[in-house]
């Protein structure tokens, strides 16, 4: 999957605990942590930005864009508009 979760990058710089920001969102520890092992496959514009909220951070903070070039990935068949 080329889109990785960094949200352990930004618990470690704000100084917060999962368990904490769990509570703070109303999400179980259970997802969050799935979330934070990069094991879903989506999460609802909703969610990030509670976490963004929380961690006082971008979407682009929590989450980054890496090619798999191995796998000739070009954005799984979705077009561009333009």
């Amino acid at each position: 999957m080329p889109i990785v979760v960094r949200l352990d990058v930004m618990l470690a710089r704000r100084k917060r605990r999962a368990k904490d920001l769990a509570r703070a969102i109303g999400m179980t520890e259970a997802n969050l942590s799935l979330l934070k092992s990069g094991k879903v496959q989506g999460v609802r514009f909703a969610t990030l930005a509670a976490l963004c909220r929380e961690l006082d951070c971008q979407p682009g903070d929590l989450l980054d864009f890496e090619p798999d070039e191995e796998a000739g990935d070009t954005t799984s068949g979705l077009s561009r508009a333009g």
